[in-house]
């Protein structure tokens, strides 16, 4: 007996054990703990430790000049005096400073940025009092795609595309990957704050002369605007394994400015109606409708823009948003960003110090007051303040305007709580932020190791597959093309290539490089096609020119190349256009040519390739070449690609995301649905897989209806005039009509989730019912009949209209009719055990324990009734969390309800518990015979 209190004491313990792990179990099922709960509380325990001067300098998002970080720069002083909260690296600072080894130097000073902010923290004793907290920078960047001038860094990291080339492809996927690759890369330089991407709508017409954001958009639908944003940004934060946190901008949507947000802040004139249908959509998008975690943002970039309309009087405009508390509350109070706001989503403004803002507050320029810009910004509602070339009228540069800010907000949060209580309000998102992608602050998790600069620069193919899919054709039509282009050019063909190109730099020291080189589609041509890769050309048949010689011709200036030469014995003459700046009136040297000396173009085939957004030629000028194709940007792969569509190799299959109104093409029609399909239409039933994958699945049952049973009904996916699934939020009608041709007609009007339409509808009375769906402007579908007669059930018959056009796919004559493109329905999720059924299983479990424990010390003694009541107990526990943690076949027990299928399987593992006592008591009991000689050697 002395043996049984501590048996006793350990079976409690087990016991213990085993609820603790199954009651969180269950828990964890029901309800998972909040990461972002998790980080809130380790930035208000951070906060705690940290005095005023550290919690402001956390509010700043600062530039310096040059890579060096030594005692002598002022960004030295800013981070070990002031505990700025981050930074961000641009070109023009001159902070990317080599061009032979800009990924080891950008490295090297995004880690040294690191550790100075690391020592500062760890050169004081951690236990001293008032010794500085660590806190990781952010290092921020803003990398758009397609190099100068919208990418900082130029040269080493993969040229990705641009996001209208992405919006071209109209596939979500290609947004993807183009987003993981600039996640990985730039998370691998040390990166961990991206400005990006933009889901500015492009939804107003380029007018002639005026700047734009071209490119620098997915495109004009709100929808598809937004269905990228989400792709790319769940690419960034796989591709960055969660260590970079995106800021999309220009929240709240600046695509119907018409001009660059740096230069000049824009005026919209849109009500606060058009703005949630337009503008805002994409954020919505990417906040409070991202669905899931990857694809939600982590931060908007707070755009300088100002509304006309908003507050409901056509005639009052806001102030510039950033700065406009009432109207930024008014947005951030709809319930797309309410719960997204209040698990942390940042506001970080734009440039406080861009000419824009300085031309607002101070339009004579003689007193630009930068701590009140940033107060009045911070107070609008901004967690992070953006500042480059942020400097105050009577400063001598900006580290000294930067510091008089940072020591008024530690003062001023000293003396008034109001202002306190707001700063601790944006540093706890801000901190939280950073544990999200720091769990721990210590120097080894921030630092990413060097050896992951290996994989950077080897992504091109996914640049080269968004450019094949990208290239569209813009004019002629296709089905005119083989007219006007029967053949690629032919071996004695003489050909001339007209190019755009502009310098950049890297840095002010670095040498000039050209965006396209002048001869680049010439050496692609030669590279593809010349005498090493099958002899279709020969390379003393093809020229090349710039821009820049075209309008120096056309100005009949001096000393010119042999342009008008080489263009009047041409047989095809090719250009290769960008943007078209007022800026730089060697860009209209094109449009000029075509309107000045059409003699040179005359019976010459004349093939455009718009490097850029597709709408710069007008309708007069686009009649007067043979072919114009769109490639939207012009990073390596699309020169490439331009040669293979030029020598028709690639077939474009692109469509523009934007109007072009030199072809009378408008997105908002081409979205719509495409009235020469004819849309399917079919039973709305559940998908359910066999059992057995590998058996060969039994036959669907017909199902059959009769008065007062419900038709579920759904359509395939309804594609618009480029063949992508229409927008959500396409309108359409259910038409039932019942009584045959003389019979009454009711309609079902709903809306369009990715592509797909759903109803239902009650049969009320017998009779031929008949079925069918439209969406305007396409109004032919299937039909489906249903004939029911009495109280019999009938099964519904499908007719598929005959008459299908040439130009679209016949649809087969099945039942449910689906284009490959459908998405699988998101399957409904299986019930799962709560806590309910958790108390319900320990019940049953510990009853039956006490049965157990009573049986055995009745038929044998103490010892043997606690084991078996321990074999029951871990029988019946073991089965529950056999359902709890959604081990394979557990579905399948609780799928006619979870509270039966609980009882069920923990009555089960009740018995096996039993069971193996029983097998353990008769055992020991074999033994201690054996032992004892009871037992013959041969039984």
């Amino acid at each position: 007996m002395t043996g049984r209190p501590p048996r006793f004491l350990n079976l409690l313990i087990l016991l213990a054990l085993l609820l603790v792990w199954t009651g969180a179990g269950s828990i964890g099922y029901g309800q998972s703990a909040d990461p972002a709960s998790s980080n809130q509380e380790k930035a208000r325990d951070l906060m705690a430790r940290m005095t005023p001067e550290e919690k402001v300098g956390q509010l700043f998002l600062v530039s310096f000049n040059g890579d060096k970080v030594d005692e002598t720069s002022p960004i030295y002083t800013l981070i070990s005096r002031y505990h700025i909260g981050g930074v961000i690296l641009l070109s023009k600072n001159n902070n990317f400073n080599s061009q032979t080894d800009i990924l080891q130097n950008t490295y090297q000073l995004t880690s040294s940025l690191q550790r100075l902010d690391y020592s500062v923290s760890s050169a004081a004793p951690e236990a001293a009092e008032g010794a500085p907290v660590y806190v990781p920078l952010f290092i921020s960047i803003a990398q758009e795609g397609d190099l100068y001038p919208n990418d900082q860094i130029l040269s080493g990291t993969t040229a990705l595309p641009n996001l209208m080339a992405i919006g071209a492809t109209w596939d979500t996927s290609l947004a993807g990957r183009v987003g993981a690759v600039m996640g990985q890369e730039l998370s691998a330089l040390g990166f961990n704050l991206y400005l990006g991407p933009s889901l500015d709508v492009l939804d107003v017409l380029y007018i002639s002369g005026r700047e734009d954001l071209g490119v620098r958009s997915f495109g004009g639908d709100p929808y598809w605007v937004g269905e990228m944003g989400k792709a790319y940004l769940a690419g960034l934060h796989e591709g960055s394994q969660g260590r970079l946190a995106a800021i999309a901008k220009h929240f709240p949507g600046q695509g119907g400015s018409d001009r660059q947000p740096e230069a000049e802040i824009a005026t919209v004139r849109k009500t606060f109606e058009q703005l949630k249908q337009i503008e805002l959509a994409p954020f919505f998008a990417v906040t409070g409708s991202a669905g899931a975690p990857q694809t939600m943002v982590d931060g908007l970039l707070l755009s300088h823009i100002r509304y006309q309309g908003f507050q409901r009087n056509i005639r009052q405009s806001t102030l510039p948003l950033s700065f406009d508390r009432t109207a930024l509350n008014d947005i951030l109070g709809l319930n797309e960003f309410v719960p997204w706001r209040t698990a942390g989503g940042i506001l970080v403004s734009d440039n406080l110090g861009s000419p824009a803002i300085r031309r607002y507050f101070d339009p004579i320029g003689n007193r630009f007051d930068a701590r009140l810009v940033a107060r009045d910004a911070f107070l609008a509602g901004n967690d992070l303040l953006y500042t480059d070339n942020f400097i105050s009228s009577n400063d001598p540069d900006a580290a000294t305007t930067l510091s008089r800010t940072l020591e008024f907000f530690a003062q001023k949060y000293r003396e008034d709580s109001t202002f306190a209580q707001r700063v601790d309000s944006s540093l706890e998102r801000l901190l939280a932020l950073k544990f999200k992608l720091y769990p721990e602050f210590t120097i080894e998790q921030v630092i990413p190791g060097e050896a992951g600069l290996e994989g950077i620069g080897k992504s091109q193919q996914v640049t080269y597959d968004v450019a094949a899919r990208a290239v569209t054709l813009i004019s002629p039509e296709p089905e005119e093309l083989t007219t006007v282009l029967p053949r690629p050019p032919q071996f004695n063909d003489r050909i001339v290539f007209i190019t755009d190109t502009q310098t950049s730099r890297q840095c002010a020291t670095c040498g000039d490089v050209p965006t396209i080189r002048t001869d680049a589609l010439q050496s692609e041509v030669i590279r593809l096609y010349g005498p090493q890769a099958g002899g279709q050309v020969s390379r003393n048949l093809l020229s090349s020119y710039s821009f820049m010689d075209l309008y120096r011709f056309l100005e009949k200036q001096d000393d010119l190349p042999p342009v008008e030469d080489d263009l009047s014995l041409a047989d095809w003459v090719v250009f290769v256009a960008q943007d078209y700046s007022a800026s730089r009136p060697e860009s209209q040297a094109l449009r000029r040519l075509l309107s000045e000396r059409p003699d040179l173009l005359r019976n010459k085939r004349v093939v455009v390739f718009a490097m850029n957004a597709p709408y710069y030629l007008d309708a007069t000028d686009i009649s007067k070449v043979t072919a114009y194709y769109a490639l939207y940007s012009k990073a390596p792969p699309f020169i490439e690609v331009a040669a293979k569509v030029l020598f028709q190799e690639i077939t474009p299959t692109g469509a523009s995301p934007v109007s072009v109104p030199g072809i009378g093409y408008d997105l908002i029609t081409a979205t719509k649905p495409d009235p020469e399909q004819i849309i399917s239409l079919s039973l709305d039933l559940p998908e359910s897989p066999p059992a057995n994958p590998t058996l060969t699945p039994e036959p669907t049952p017909v199902p059959t209806f009769k008065v007062g049973d419900t038709i579920p009904l759904k359509t395939g996916v309804i594609l618009d005039h480029n063949r992508h699934p229409v927008p959500d939020g396409t309108p359409v009608r259910f038409l039932f009509a019942t009584g045959g041709d003389q019979g009454v007609a009711q309609s079902v009007e709903t809306y369009t989730v990715a592509g797909v339409a759903r109803a239902s509808y009650r049969i009320e009375r017998a009779g031929l019912l008949e079925i069918s769906v439209n969406s305007d402007p396409a109004f032919q579908s299937d039909r489906l009949q249903l004939n029911i007669t009495g109280e019999e059930s009938a099964a519904i018959t499908a007719i598929v209209p005959t008459q299908a056009p040439t130009d679209t796919p016949s649809p087969t004559a099945t039942e449910t009719l689906a284009p490959t493109v459908t998405p699988s329905p998101t399957p409904t999720p299986m019930p799962k055990p709560e806590m309910g059924d958790w108390m319900l299983a320990l019940a049953v479990t510990l009853g039956s324990g006490a049965v157990g424990l009573w049986l055995g010390v009745s038929l044998a003694q103490v010892r043997w009734g606690l084991r078996w009541a321990m074999c029951v107990v871990i029988g019946g526990l073991a089965a529950y969390n056999y359902l709890a943690l959604d081990l394979p076949g557990s579905q399948a027990l609780i799928e006619k309800g979870v509270t039966s299928g609980t009882v069920i399987v923990t009555v089960i593992g009740v018995f096996l518990g039993a069971l193996a006592g029983g097998v353990w008591r008769w055992s020991e009991e074999r033994r201690a015979r054996s032992v004892n000689g009871s037992t013959s050697p041969g039984s």
